[in-house]
């Protein structure tokens, strides 16, 4: 096995030089949805409590200072950006997000959205039907800098990310006995996934033609999860990385079915729980010495305001940690997230 998983490693770096030489152009532009796992800094301009626009966030990024990523470096997004050889898409609301600046790209995410409107209220973020509102509104954008018909190869030509899901469970769901009440896991699932149906078939009919959606990660090995339910063991909450797995499994269902539903669309399926989990259960194969821990607060339930430049315990060296924060993967897991998707998405997106 652990010469399978090095053998995987170097194919994600071979695919990843190739896709550095091969890739560039194919893709004019990358369009962001979704909740914090992508949010770039819109939660910056909404009052919220939710926000990451501070120190010890961003302390590994480019510019070396906060953004709004919940992250200490680059999101998976930007990793994908750099491939492709465009800007890393801006946040809709920073006031710079005008003009050329967007003619590449736009991040359209909102850290506490999820599926449901209720989620995104829960945390007053940016619901997904707003960020859909905002999509139409930049299209208008677009044509209004670079003509309808550049626009329209921009729109068509462009990478629509999605990534969302998990504050529907983690903040929503299994907190929330009236929603158990109302629905089972089963039923759950399916309104969830209605509402990835509309949002699919809403974003194609603006002119949308390649998707790609990000499944959840095993939820139950982040570590706020681990805190709370983990009655002092390290171990994962199988109950969560269940109900990941098995939502997971009809998100790849739904996929095919609007593939052949929706003439010319290419719409790809982007498995992260599979290499998330190995690297909880292999980290040093992936480079990592800590994985039930995040870096900031040691794990506990260190995020947004509560991972700050104050906080105690915070580590000096994210690079060996999957975690930035008891939510979120540090740089370096975005890195690892990065390679497994890209390699994914090459042949049907990017090449």
């Amino acid at each position: 096995m652990k010469l399978l998983r090095v053998a995987i490693v170097v194919l994600m770096d071979a695919m990843l030089l190739w896709s550095s030489v091969n890739a560039q152009g194919l893709v004019p532009a990358i369009i962001a949805f979704g909740d914090s796992t992508v949010d770039a800094g819109n939660n910056n301009y909404v009052e919220t409590v939710f926000r990451s626009n501070f120190p010890p966030y961003g302390r590994d990024f480019d510019t070396k200072k906060p953004t709004g990523r919940f992250c200490n470096g680059r999101l998976v997004t930007d990793y994908i950006a750099t491939v492709v050889s465009i800007p890393f898409p801006p946040p809709y609301l920073a006031p710079a997000s005008k003009g050329n600046n967007i003619v590449q790209g736009i991040n359209f995410a909102s850290g506490g959205s999820g599926f449901l409107d209720e989620t995104s209220k829960l945390l007053n973020a940016v619901s997904l039907k707003t960020q859909l509102q905002w999509y139409n509104d930049y299209k208008i954008k677009l044509e209004n800098i670079v003509g309808k018909e550049n626009a329209s190869s921009i729109i068509s030509g462009g990478l629509h990310v999605l990534s969302t899901g998990s504050d529907d469970y983690v903040n929503n769901y299994n907190i929330n006995p009236d929603l158990q009440a109302k629905y089972n896991t089963a039923q759950f699932e399916q309104l969830l996934l209605r509402e990835f149906t509309n949002f699919v078939e809403e974003i194609y009919n603006v002119g949308a033609r390649k998707v790609a959606v990000v499944s959840l990660a095993p939820l139950g090995c982040l570590p706020s999860q681990i805190t709370l339910y983990g009655k002092g063991s390290t171990d994962c909450i199988q109950f969560q990385n269940k109900q990941a797995a098995s939502f997971n499994r009809e998100l790849q269902k739904t996929t095919r079915s609007l593939k052949s539903k929706l003439s010319g669309i290419t719409l790809v399926y982007l498995d992260i729980y599979t290499v998330l989990a190995d690297a909880v259960k292999n980290p040093e194969s992936y480079g990592f010495n800590q994985v039930s821990k995040s870096c900031c607060g040691l794990g506990k339930l260190a995020v947004s305001i509560l991972c700050n430049q104050y906080t105690p315990g915070t580590c000096s060296n994210a690079s060996t940690y999957l975690f930035w924060d008891s939510f979120h993967p540090s740089d370096a897991g975005n890195n690892v997230i990065a390679n497994a998707v890209i390699l994914q998405a090459a042949s049907e997106i990017l090449g």
